[in-house]
């Protein structure tokens, strides 16, 4: 049984694209990360999951049951979207025991230790809260009830870097008790600290699925060292994956795709006084799919 499951799915808006014959398969217990630029389609793909809009066409699955006017499949997800909305004259307490209510489930004593791990207070109404907090609202009540699968749209969106890290541990753990997770993110170190597999839509088609591993290795990156001595640009000419060399006195730049492993070996020959490497950003390894995919 997958956890996510499409076949032929496709969305319009009128004339507008949503997705187009999207075939996406996720398993169980895996956290998969669902990447592509704005407009790209995650979230009309997303919200078909949830059957908070209907497929032009196609059909989709969420843990083996057709999502189609099946509310009941609602109490086994945790959703967090991208954009959130809350009833603002009410408290956290409130919004939870409402949630709660709703999933016919609510273990306090977990909803307790989500709290505490995300520094919250729940006694303070909606509206008075800052974008960081209501942040945190949205994840507690998506977790709070131990779901299955997790849906989570840009979750660290607002927090702070040691809330950041927070989350990631609350993944990985649900993560090992079970649980699946379907992430859409633009920060690309969460995709990599988390994610097993990521697709990549491109325009409302997938492009690509691969393992976190190939999508590092497929990426580019933009690398300076500086060496003890004057180089010799020769020398550099027929390392493996290196492009647009540039050398300026004992200074080398290069773009490296793939494996850093050849250039390090090469650098190793020398005395290196400092090397830096700046990681691609996700529009970066966009492109380079979209890219390969257009001169196939």
């Amino acid at each position: 049984m997958s956890a996510i499951r499409t076949e032929k799915l496709s969305k319009y808006y009128g004339k507008r694209r949503g997705v187009v014959e999207l075939d996406l398969e996720v398993h169980p217990g895996e956290v998969f990360g669902f990447l592509g630029p704005n407009g790209a389609g995650k979230t009309t793909t997303i919200r078909v999951l949830l059957d908070l809009i209907r497929p032009s066409s196609g059909q989709a699955w969420v843990l083996g049951q057709p999502v189609r006017g099946n509310a009941r499949l609602r109490q086994r997800i945790g959703y967090l979207p991208g954009e959130l909305s809350f009833y603002d004259g009410l408290t956290g307490w409130e919004l939870f025991r409402y949630f709660g209510r709703l999933r016919d489930r609510l273990d306090t004593a977990y909803l307790k230790q989500l709290l505490e791990r995300f520094d919250l207070d729940p006694s303070r109404k909606l509206r008075t809260l800052s974008k960081g907090n209501k942040q945190k609202v949205g994840l507690v009540q998506a977790f709070m009830h131990r779901p299955e699968l997790l849906i989570l749209d840009e979750p660290t969106a607002g927090l702070d870097p040691l809330l950041q890290i927070e989350f990631q541990k609350m993944v990985r753990e649900v993560q090992w008790q079970g649980a699946t997770v379907f992430l859409s993110s633009h920060v690309m170190g969460e995709v990599q600290a988390l994610c097993d597999r990521v697709g990549i839509i491109r325009e409302g088609r997938l492009v690509a699925v691969s393992a976190i591993g190939e999508l590092a290795e497929r990426s580019l990156r933009r690398v300076r060292i500086r060496f003890d001595e004057a180089i010799n640009p020769k020398e550099w000419a027929q390392v493996p994956g290196l492009k647009d060399l540039r050398f300026e006195g004992d200074w080398l730049e290069a773009t490296v795709q793939g494996s850093l492993d050849p250039l390090i070996k090469a650098a190793a020959q020398h005395r290196v006084r400092d090397f830096i490497s700046q990681e691609p950003s996700l529009e970066e390894i966009f492109l380079t799919y979209y890219d390969s995919r257009s001169a196939a």
